[in-house]
């Protein structure tokens, strides 16, 4: 291993940069939408549910999640005072694009990855190259010009082959937490949907006044 990474040049340093730091930020990615997929999907049957029958319980039930971007989304517009149910479905959708950061956390880091990899590669490849040419002599076929020949294009191969493996991996896991960050979108879209005409039909009905109040809080 070694010697395979000393055979691919100065390029090499960079490259492994760029492999570790895809390798910490998937860890952390890949932890914070496991939490999400283990938490979620039965958190928010249960606010709904709870909410129809006591929007005080939902608020104290969303207030034990509040690492989870759904439960701040939620209460947000839950906790806004005397709302309408347009502002209260504007409380939604500002709540949803504030979270959108948190969603998308180092995808631009993944992007940039999968662009500046090759790119080192090619430069190895052309330092390679270069390396190949100066030692190479006319009529020279043995000695030390074909051995620096040799040693040249092993460096340009290498640094080409393992800019394009971390740009591969780094493609992969950034297409992987786009599509876990599209399906999130679409969950919260439906989610706040559904909490929104709960809260219609609340207001409607009039088992809900304008204002929901905190746990602990009187009218």
């Amino acid at each position: 291993m070694g010697n395979w990474f000393a055979a691919g040049g100065v390029v090499m340093w960079p490259l492994l940069l760029c492999s570790l730091l895809t390798f910490a930020l998937s860890i952390e990615r890949g932890w914070f939408w496991l939490r999400l997929g283990r938490q979620q999907p039965g958190l928010v049957p249960q606010v709904l549910t709870t909410f129809s029958q006591s929007p005080q319980g939902a608020i104290a039930k969303l207030k034990q999640y509040q690492q989870l971007p759904i439960a701040r989304i939620f209460l947000v517009a839950l906790t806004l005072d005397d709302a309408t149910p347009e502002e209260f479905r504007l409380a939604l959708e500002s709540a949803a694009q504030a979270e959108l950061p948190v969603l998308k956390r180092f995808q631009t880091l993944f992007e940039t990855v999968v662009g500046i990899a090759p790119l080192l590669g090619l430069l190895g490849t052309v330092l390679g190259l270069m390396r190949s040419f100066s030692t190479l002599r006319l009529g020279e076929t043995t000695g030390p010009a074909a051995s620096g020949v040799v040693s040249g294009l092993d460096e340009a191969l290498t640094s080409t082959a393992a800019g394009l493996v971390v740009a591969l991996l780094a493609l992969l896991l950034a297409n992987l937490f786009q599509g876990l960050y599209r399906r999130q979108r679409a969950f919260i879209q439906e989610s706040g949907g559904k909490l929104e005409i709960l809260y219609r039909r609340a207001q409607r009905q009039g088992t809900i006044s304008s204002r929901v109040y905190l746990p602990g809080q009187g009218p």
